[in-house]
């Protein structure tokens, strides 16, 4: 009875399978024909070349770069032309200094010729700083050693003027530091009546973090204490390297050298910005990476 079952079923099983594959193939060549064109692989192709909000933001980057080069070549200009007008009035005859003092705020680095004397029992100092020739720092060539000319003092002076009762401060220039004490070069402590020229100077941002003085030792040029402590008048000249005398302070202290690196910033920047917007470019644009 068992194996006239198993041959009866074997027709029906084999009907049944031709069935359900007929039926598949069926199914499938219909949803073939209904089905629309495939849009998802062109979609994702789409956005994936969208640059992303987040990816024009990066443009800040070289953007400001390039800003900063911008700015900076204006800032070389700016510094050439002041380079050119300090060498400018350096450069100008002196003129007697004028009656009304007040008229030295507008006439810095320009050069006025005044009379009279020094007083020299009221000698300030400032410092320490190296010793300048021709406007830059130098050693002090024969005058001292280059041991010496490596730190010293300028000598601040009041100065008596001829015919008025006018007093200014006349930087009378450099002296290393164990000839500070003006006892240590009375020969160069001129008596009489002097006629010399100056530079006039206007007074100094106080550096931060920086004291006052020290003592009668000031540590930047603040025109106005020193007058205060001396009862001068709030004017300043660095006497010219003419003054110089044997044994005396080394005149000639004005520095006439500016910084000007403006260039290498302008390469810098502009270089900055060049290379952040390639590798922008590669990396958003064409997302490429390395």
């Amino acid at each position: 009875m068992f194996k006239t079952m198993i041959s009866l079923t074997r027709p029906q099983t084999a009907v049944c399978g031709a069935y359900l594959v007929n039926r598949c193939a069926i199914h499938t060549r219909t949803k073939a024909r209904i089905s629309p064109p495939p849009t998802i692989k062109s979609s994702q192709t789409n956005y994936g070349n969208t640059i992303t909000p987040f990816g024009w933001g990066l443009l800040i980057i070289p953007a400001t770069a390039f800003g900063l080069g911008c700015w900076q070549v204006y800032r070389k200009q700016w510094k050439e032309n002041l380079i050119r007008e300090l060498e400018r009035k350096i450069h100008m005859q002196p003129v007697p200094i004028p009656d009304n003092l007040d008229d030295l705020n507008s006439m810095e680095y320009e050069t006025v010729t005044v009379r009279g004397k020094f007083l020299h029992d009221q000698e300030l100092h400032l410092g320490p700083r190296g010793c300048l020739q021709h406007g830059d720092s130098k050693t002090a060539g024969g005058l001292f050693s280059q041991r010496e000319a490596s730190i010293g003092y300028l000598v601040i002076t009041p100065f008596k003027l001829e015919g008025r009762d006018d007093k200014i401060l006349v930087n009378r220039g450099w002296v290393p530091k164990r000839f500070l004490d003006p006892k240590t070069r009375p020969e160069g402590q001129i008596a009489g009546t002097v006629e010399l020229d100056g530079v006039v100077r206007l007074p100094e941002n106080r550096p931060q973090f920086t004291p006052q003085q020290r003592g009668a030792i000031f540590l930047f040029r603040d025109v106005p204490k020193m007058a205060e402590v001396r009862g001068t008048e709030p004017y300043f000249i660095d006497a010219t390297a003419a003054s110089t005398v044997a044994n005396g302070p080394v005149g000639g202290q004005t520095r006439v050298t500016l910084r000007n690196e403006h260039l290498s910033y302008i390469v810098t920047w502009f270089s900055l910005s060049g290379f952040t917007t390639w590798l922008w470019f590669r990396q958003v644009v064409r997302g490429k990476s390395f």
